[in-house]
């Protein structure tokens, strides 16, 4: 059976509540449902970035560019950007219009349109991939969500949903970044199967010939 967009706890969550410093709205998302189409995820993790010249690890550090200008714009609205030449990733942005601020949405249990979303990551692949592993990591749910360079800029007020409360929150260092990498702002659900591995940033090593 469908998630059911209309079921209680379905209610569209307002602009004001994207309006507010990134590491208080993330740990606000676990639970909440965000629908793209015909597929909806459950969010059970996320990562929060900061202001500009305040946190080296968020794309908005070093001021606005064309690619990150997204984030200077209005809260709720989607920034998308594409990473390590061959994934698609997705924040919604935070804060007040102008400041540069947003959340990594970084795992989650899929819905509604989950046959979709099986699609989408099988792809070409003879081998189905497990109902836990479809949105488990930011790639894995850019994918089964659908979401694509097309969807930056996207306004997703009324398409977060409330949900329902989650059991437990637990914070953490930020999984793979470099810089500002100590902070605790990568917020799970606690017992949650579709919350990713933390993997700490490893630097590449030059191998000398």
């Amino acid at each position: 059976m469908g998630f059911g967009l209309l079921s209680p706890g379905g209610e569209p969550l307002p602009r004001s509540f994207f309006d507010r410093p990134s590491e208080q709205v993330a740990p606000d998302l676990l639970g909440r449902v965000v629908v793209h189409g015909s597929v909806a995820v459950r969010l059970t993790e996320v990562e929060a970035y900061g202001v500009p010249g305040e946190d080296p690890a968020s794309h908005t550090y070093r001021g606005e560019t064309p690619r990150n200008s997204v984030m200077f714009g209005p809260p709720g609205h989607l920034y998308v950007y594409f990473t390590y030449g061959m994934h698609f990733c997705a924040n919604l942005v935070c804060r007040p219009e102008g400041v540069g601020s947003g959340i990594l949405l970084r795992g989650g249990e899929i819905v509604d349109g989950i046959e979709v979303a099986r699609a989408r990551r099988s792809g070409d692949s003879a081998r189905a991939v497990g109902d836990r592993d479809l949105a488990r990591g930011p790639a894995r749910l850019a994918v089964a969500m659908g979401f694509l360079r097309e969807h930056n800029g996207a306004d997703m007020v009324g398409r977060v949903l409330a949900g329902a409360p989650v059991a437990g929150v637990s914070a953490g260092p930020r999984t793979g970044v470099a810089a500002g990498a100590e902070r605790p702002w990568r917020f799970w659900a606690e017992g949650e199967p579709t919350v990713s591995p933390y993997r700490k940033h490893v630097p590449k090593v030059r191998v000398a010939r």
